[in-house]
């Protein structure tokens, strides 16, 4: 796990502001284009949000500019594939360099994130309404679309009523009509237990139908699956980004196991902790202390993304089982996490071999101790060093109980559910091709460690996109769920990637709350 540099929001907007002060766009006629609002995902302080920019006319377009304004107390954040800026809460969007260009009937996408729980109003594109247009009489659209509560079989929801003459309200799933009713409210039944939904809303009378409304997502309850306390150990650093009381953390949201970060090489084959602390000594141990006197427990993580490592430091696989013994033994341990993904290790065959033949030795010597390795992704499953890693563990029956991805700093997809269930599935494809498993053995190997709020490269995992998340990993019962990191649980006033807080507008501990309930 690391924080890299990362991109600063505020140099984007002063980038964006100054080119587009010097910038002149051309905007075709209002008619030539339409954009569609919708909510990918939304928190209880926010939400990630995108436009669908769509040319309807014959001919070609060469550039777009999409403009609209957030009530008061709502804020635009980070932003993806266009340029953003703002004046009060008017907000203008231009084209990338790449996306302005649109065919007839093509369309482009932008996304960005708003701080507060308003929806965008006065939607133009290229001068002209964002809807192209409408019949006139029909009701506005209605705003403030909201789940109200949930059960095994149902969603209810609410939204904000619409002034003027309303028959009613539909509420849609896709393009199915699931509930008509004459308030501004309405609770969606026949649904099956721990199942993801996304809704939207309009409002209608003898006129016609409005636009509909912003989408809003949620799941079910009745999840089984997991893998008990221990699949659920977020990440905690002591010594660094701030570290939270065990204790304080444990007693707000139920979390029994953490992930302690990070055991390397002091020189040679030596373990301790960052590189020079005591194994039984210092931050890192008080910690542990702490958490067993608070009736949890830790699975130690062995690697990372920056320090001395011990796989190329020690000259064999006898030599690296026994420095992870030493671990094993000064804490009685039930769990160790072999963190990867640094190249010096991960991209490496030797020290990849090495570090899954001392996992052999360690199974054999210490019967019922779980191992877990960890490592990056693509958006569409392992690398070929992922993959390589995978079919050696099998080669060398090194008989590994979680192999656990890092859905995230995989340069891509605003939609972190979506990007993540795919590596998953492609981790999944991994496994069954190297071990010969069936789809629910796969997943009972298999472990997701996400990143809260932004990550390194400005990917959004929001606290309702992380309950996505798990709501799905648990569903298919996979052994490990997991994040980085705890020091990280925590709102960031403003804003950026930083070791004691997660970026974004949360309530504190959140992530390890959602991660408890797994």
């Amino acid at each position: 796990m690391r924080l890299r540099s990362a991109r600063v929001a505020t140099f984007a907007a002063a980038f964006a502001a100054a080119l587009i002060a010097t910038t002149v766009v051309a905007a075709p006629p209002a008619s030539a284009a339409t954009a569609t609002f919708v909510r990918v995902t939304s928190w209880d302080t926010g939400y990630e949000a995108k436009f669908t920019v769509t040319n309807d006319s014959p001919a070609s377009i060469s550039s777009w500019n999409v403009q609209f304004d957030l009530p008061a107390g709502s804020t635009v954040g980070a932003f993806w594939d266009a340029l953003l800026t703002t004046s009060g809460q008017h907000v203008t969007a231009v084209n990338q360099s790449w996306n302005g260009t649109l065919a007839p009937g093509a369309s482009t996408t932008f996304g960005f994130n708003v701080n507060g729980t308003g929806n965008p109003t006065n939607c133009t594109v290229n001068g002209g309404p964002c809807t192209g247009g409408g019949t006139p009489g029909t009701p506005a659209t209605p705003g403030g679309l909201r789940v109200t509560g949930t059960t095994n079989t149902s969603v209810s929801l609410a939204w904000n009523a619409v002034s003027g003459t309303v028959t009613g309200y539909r509420v849609y799933e896709g393009t199915s009509v699931k509930a008509t009713v004459t308030g501004a409210s309405a609770t969606v039944s026949g649904l099956a237990a721990c199942s993801a939904h996304s809704y939207t809303v309009t409002a209608y009378n003898a006129n016609g139908e409005s636009a509909k409304s912003a989408a809003v997502s949620a799941s079910t309850t009745g999840c089984t699956g997991g893998g008990g306390a221990m699949a659920a150990a977020p990440y905690l650093y002591p010594g660094w980004g701030d570290p939270p009381a065990p204790s304080t953390v444990m007693g707000a949201t139920g979390i029994k196991w953490f992930t302690i970060a990070f055991v390397l090489s002091s020189g040679g084959c030596t373990p301790a902790w960052d590189g020079s602390g005591p194994l039984t000594g210092g931050a890192h141990a008080n910690t542990i202390a702490a958490i067993r006197a608070a009736g949890g427990d830790v699975i130690p993580s062995f690697g990372g993304w920056s320090g001395n490592k011990l796989g190329p430091n020690c000259s064999s696989a006898s030599a690296l089982a026994g420095a992870y013994q030493q671990v094993i033994n000064a804490y009685g341990l039930k769990a160790i996490d072999i963190d990867i993904e640094n190249s010096d290790e991960f991209e490496n065959e030797v020290v990849q071999d090495r570090i899954l033949g001392a996992l052999k030795i360690v199974k054999q010597n210490n019967p019922g101790i779980r191992t877990i390795v960890t490592f990056g992704t693509t958006t569409s499953g392992p690398s070929w060093w992922g993959t390589r890693l995978i079919n050696q563990a099998a080669a060398l029956g090194a008989n590994i109980d979680t192999f656990t991805i890092m859905p995230f700093d995989f340069g891509g997809g605003a939609n972190m559910y979506q990007s993540t269930v795919n590596a998953a599935e492609g981790l999944k494809g991994a496994l069954k091709a190297a071990f010969g498993w069936s789809d629910a053995t796969a997943y009972a190997h298999m472990g997701i460690s996400g990143m809260n709020g932004l990550s390194d490269q400005q990917e959004l995992t929001s606290p309702a996109t992380w309950t996505q998340i798990r709501d799905w990993a648990k569903a298919r019962g996979l052994s490990r769920f997991t994040f980085w990191s705890v020091n990280r649980d925590r709102a960031c006033p403003g804003g950026g990637v930083v070791s004691n807080c997660s970026g974004i507008a949360q309530n504190t501990w959140e992530f390890t709350s959602i991660t408890a309930r797994y």
